[in-house]
């Protein structure tokens, strides 16, 4: 009796450990499957018949020319894969037959993947996420542009060349209908000599793609400018100036593997002889949500240098005054030996606007020399009626009228004010 209950209870207990290892062995089975399938698609791919696609191709046509392209471009699984265990998908989903060459997703028009026969649909790709930037410089011109220039710059250490790469131009404004235009290129303070563009005859947008060296010393080229003067010749062979674009090298990181591709718009040349003692050209911004003043100094012409010597450095001073009472001053940095100099610098200053009616800018032009005390090459004052008349009154106004805006102007120096 007693081996009798044995065998029994081992044949329970065996056929219990079968029972538990069996439903272990299915439970990981269901697991492994579940991670190799997809998971449900928004909307069902449905199977379509060859032969329909075939007679209906010329009416799609027409319906995608009136409707906008789908946005999303559809993901899918190459047919080559389907000997492999994909074909657990879910029971709203339906295969592609064999048969059927072209496969057609539920919206937007047919693309190359059609012709892939049996391939899955398993989600989309938003093409947006991936676009690069638009570069809007080529058709971004603000109103009353004559031109812009696009070119690039590197400099060599070892040889101590600069590069210049004269690339295009576009939206030339010739003073005839046609144009053939070409290119003078300075590095400044040197104005006595030059290298020029071969001509481009007959076109609004010259592509030059041209190659320019200039010999410079590392010591002093940040304190060199690139000036390109842009030129149209006529049929009696007379050049007229259509603009110019001035580059400071002064603030670029030049390097030998640090090649910059630049475009600047053009501006035009004050053809007005210099002033007595010189002028000097900056802008004005008042931004009376921050209370901030803002002047750009950027550049002079037709200074009386003291003595003409590389070692003479002008600079600009700009202070701020308020009721005649200095407030605060900035300097530009010295520009070496040129009665041209050009800056290109920002300098920002506190204004209240109930301060604007008594508040004025009053920029210096000095020169410096080694051991000396700077010597006051000019003068100008913009400001309120307070202080002013004539165009440094009309630029204090404009710059008012115009929050936040730049407006630019040119000033006649005095020698005393």
């Amino acid at each position: 009796t007693e081996q009798a209950v044995a065998v029994v209870g081992g044949i329970i207990g065996g056929t219990l450990f079968f029972v538990l290892i069996g439903i272990t062995a299915y439970l990981l089975w269901k697991k492994f499957c579940h991670l190799l399938s997809y998971e449900k698609l928004t909307s069902p791919v449905k199977t379509i018949n060859a032969n329909a696609i075939f007679q209906d191709q010329s009416t799609s046509e027409t319906q995608l020319k009136s409707t906008s392209r789908s946005k999303s471009v559809p993901f899918i699984i190459p047919p080559t894969l389907h000997g492999r265990d994909w074909i657990n998908l879910t029971n709203e989903e339906q295969v592609q037959e064999e048969s059927d060459p072209y496969m057609i997703p539920p919206s937007g028009p047919r693309s190359s993947f059609h012709s892939l026969a049996g391939a899955y649909v398993v989600g989309t790709i938003n093409p947006e996420l991936y676009k690069l930037p638009e570069d809007k410089s080529e058709t971004d011109f603000p109103e009353g542009n004559i031109g812009r220039l696009w070119f690039s710059i590197e400099y060599e250490q070892e040889s101590e060349r600069l590069l210049v790469s004269l690339i295009k131009v576009r939206k030339l404004q010739p003073p005839a209908d046609s144009c053939s235009a070409f290119v003078k290129i300075y590095l400044l303070p040197d104005e006595r000599s030059y290298l020029q563009s071969k001509t481009k005859r007959k076109t609004l947008n010259p592509q030059f793609d041209e190659n320019f060296v200039f010999q410079v010393s590392s010591k002093v080229l940040l304190q060199r400018t690139l000036k390109f003067l842009v030129y149209h010749v006529d049929n009696q062979k007379k050049h007229h100036l259509l603009g110019q674009v001035i580059f400071p090298l002064k603030n670029e990181t030049l390097t030998d593997d640090n090649k910059l591709v630049i475009w600047r718009d053009l501006e035009k040349e004050n053809l007005e002889p210099p002033s007595d003692h010189g002028d000097i050209q900056f802008s004005l911004s008042y931004n009376d949500y921050l209370g901030r003043l803002t002047v750009v100094v950027l550049r002079a012409r037709g200074l009386k240098l003291q003595e003409e010597s590389h070692a003479v450095s002008v600079y600009v001073k700009v202070s701020l005054m308020n009721h005649n009472k200095f407030i605060k001053s900035k300097k530009t940095a010295a520009v070496l030996g040129s009665p041209n100099p050009v800056y290109n610098e920002t300098f920002s200053f506190k204004a209240d606007q109930t301060e604007l009616d008594t508040a004025s800018l009053s920029l210096s032009v000095l020169q410096g020399t080694k051991g000396e005390k700077p010597h006051l090459l000019g003068r100008v004052v913009v400001g309120p009626f307070m202080y002013t008349r004539g165009k440094e009154l009309e630029h204090w106004n404009e710059m008012i009228s115009k929050p936040k805006e730049l407006v630019k102007r040119w000033h006649a120096l005095c020698h005393s004010m």
